[in-house]
């Protein structure tokens, strides 16, 4: 039996898919938010966890690598990660690549591919869509750091510096040399600018 932890923002969508995995006679599943993704980690110990790639939490990108990190401690061998992410978004592939994702399956292909996904990386084997090949040769291409795609997503949807600072737990002054380095790396000429360039190439 494979034990699967299913991680998506969205309640009705998570639930939805939670219950057509669960139909397999060698699944079983559970489902959380992002937010409660580490806790359900350590209680269920599954393994294998499965996490949407967009996500609606504080962080305002997915806190991958605190999820990683649960992962690699959740149970002995630790538990592998399979992400569902889109070729449009190479931002979010690449911060997965950098976790050490095993799996990445597109969230347009159909309920067997992710089937075939988690059975393959419940063994220990690599599984990569085919089609996501455009989405992670736009993220090879990609200048910003995490922490600076973390301070980006977050003025694009509208937030201060002030903002920014205290829910990245950073200070003003940090906040305001990212967003510095971010116009500088993507050849903008000010912060409206990066966040017009940034979402035209899928990084946020």
């Amino acid at each position: 039996m494979i034990r699967v932890l299913l991680v998506h923002d969205s309640r009705l969508l998570r639930s939805a898919l939670a219950e057509r995995l669960a139909r397999e006679t060698d699944l079983e599943v559970w489902h959380t938010s992002w937010d409660g993704a580490p806790t359900r980690m350590r209680t269920l110990r599954p393994d294998l966890c499965v996490a949407d790639l967009d996500c609606d939490a504080v962080y305002a990108v997915p806190p991958l690598g605190k999820l990683a990190a649960c992962a690699a401690t959740a149970r002995p061998g630790g538990c592998s990660l399979l992400v569902l992410g889109g070729p449009g978004r190479p931002g979010p592939l690449r911060r997965a690549a950098e976790v050490d994702a095993l799996g990445y399956v597109d969230k347009a292909s159909p309920p067997e591919r992710l089937l075939t996904a988690i059975r393959q990386v419940a063994r220990g084997e690599r599984f990569i869509d085919a089609s996501l090949g455009f989405g992670f040769l736009k993220a090879s291409q990609m200048p910003l750091t995490r922490r600076e795609l973390s301070v980006l997503s977050l003025a694009a949807e509208g937030a201060s510096v002030a903002e920014i600072a205290d829910r990245l737990h950073l200070s003003n002054g940090t906040v305001r040399n990212y967003m510095a380095a971010i116009t500088r790396k993507t050849g903008a000429r000010n912060r409206v600018d990066a966040i017009r360039i940034s979402q035209g190439e899928g990084w946020v």
